[in-house]
């Protein structure tokens, strides 16, 4: 009886969904101003009556740890948010993990409609941030509303978290793990078009300096062009991708063309049109592999830049200067047989009536700290396009919303237990 009540409460409050997700994408929740769009995850917690914790997290004291990465000096004004509806005992726990951040509009010119409008158009919202992942975070608050509202009791505690960050590097949930939050599993909704990711892209940025010889440029043959010694780096690089992802054997890769990318995504160089340019600098990022570590990834990119002067003996007197800087994710993976991959496939399969999809993430998302720093098993789950995160006219289908709110409610009830 309880399944009916809870599932028509879901249909009853579709509107309100809408609305509530809408009002998250009004508030322009870039880096440093995510405290409005907070705000509005708590009241929205405060009405179901969870337990709320807020606090900023404490940029001075994480900065020792070796897996904070952030610009900021300080998180003022940029708070987390962790809301808990304590089980009555004997059940396992879960932490349901969403980040509120969300990355600039662009160019605006290139949005049919306002950025942070919500505007609902043919059973979709737009709006940046929809997609990635304010959509996946109300279908977290839509499962635990409904069951809490229909009576449903659990056995283990559920933990809802609204981060900041994680488009940075996952701060916000570093935050929350050294606060003390832990589980006996992690679901994280990002956009993944509904398909199941039971491992995680880890990445990391790089910048390169490449090193050239200024001249006049009506005698340019008396310089060295850093522009041109920076193309053989690059096709340098493109050999190592090329001989990375020759060795991912991974099925869960196989419908992805290039499951580890090296990608180049700034260059800067010369400064003078009729100037031998003296220096390139090139700025990019790395995909780091689910059982992969950072530091062997590192290590590899820096063999194969001292390999360089192999080919040009230039680099020899002028080795090109690798930085790590800027945000990194750590992988994660869980095996594709661990009871909670197989749980939230069959609640897929109960709700889609066709089974679920399985695939290894292309993108790093905070799933890797919960696995790495707690050796909780996490799986990446949700709703929204993967193909639109990031881009201009970013949206969410309304129902895929709603299934992944009713996928959620499932998971909960056999994962936690339904408490007699």
């Amino acid at each position: 009886m309880k399944q009916i009540e809870w599932k028509a409460w879901l249909e009853k409050n579709r509107g309100s969904a809408v609305k509530l997700l809408q009002k998250l994408i009004q508030e322009r929740s870039t880096q440093g101003k995510e405290s409005s769009a907070q705000a509005i995850v708590i009241e929205a917690c405060r009405e179901i009556g969870l337990e709320i914790d807020i606090w900023e997290p404490d940029a001075k004291e994480m900065s020792t740890h070796r897996n904070f990465v952030s610009v900021r000096e300080h998180f003022h004004d940029s708070p987390n948010v962790v809301a808990i509806w304590k089980g009555t005992g004997g059940g396992r726990s879960i932490i349901l993990n969403g980040h509120i951040d969300v990355v600039p509009e662009g160019d605006i010119l290139q949005w049919e409609s306002d950025p942070f409008e919500g505007k609902v158009k043919d059973g979709k919202v737009y709006g940046r941030g929809s997609t990635d992942m304010k959509g996946g975070n109300v279908s977290l608050l839509l499962a635990i509303n409904a069951l809490k509202s229909t009576g449903v009791k659990l056995k283990g505690d559920v933990i809802f978290q609204s981060v900041i960050e994680e488009e940075s590097g996952g701060a916000g949930t570093l935050a929350a793990i050294l606060r003390g939050y832990t589980a006996d599993a992690v679901l994280i909704p990002e956009p993944t078009n509904m398909k199941i990711f039971p491992k995680q892209q880890g990445s990391m940025w790089f910048r390169l300096k490449v090193k050239g010889k200024s001249a006049h440029g009506g005698t340019r043959y008396e310089g060295v062009s850093s522009i041109e010694k920076s193309v053989i780096v690059l096709e340098k690089v493109k050999e190592l991708e090329t001989l990375r992802n020759n060795r991912v054997s991974d099925p869960l890769y196989k419908g992805i063309p290039i499951p580890l990318p090296i990608n180049i995504g700034k260059i800067e160089g010369g400064s003078w049109p009729s100037s031998v340019p003296d220096l390139v600098v090139l700025e990019g990022r790395i995909g780091v592999g689910p059982e992969e570590k950072l530091d062997d990834v590192k290590q590899e990119f820096a063999d194969c830049l001292h390999a360089l002067k192999e080919v040009d003996s230039w680099f020899e007197r002028h080795p090109v200067e690798l930085e790590w800087f800027g945000a990194q994710w750590v992988p994660g993976t869980v095996e594709v047989g661990h009871p909670f991959v197989k749980l939230i496939e069959g609640a897929y399969q109960e709700v889609a009536q066709k089974p679920a999809i399985l695939e290894a993430s292309p993108w790093g998302t905070d799933g890797g700290l919960f696995t790495q720093l707690c050796d909780i098993p996490t799986v990446v789950f949700g709703p929204g396009t993967t193909e639109v995160a990031h881009y201009p006219n970013e949206y969410i289908s309304i129902d895929e919303m709603m299934k992944a709110a009713e996928i959620v409610a499932i998971i909960l009830m056999n994962w936690c237990e339904i408490a007699e």
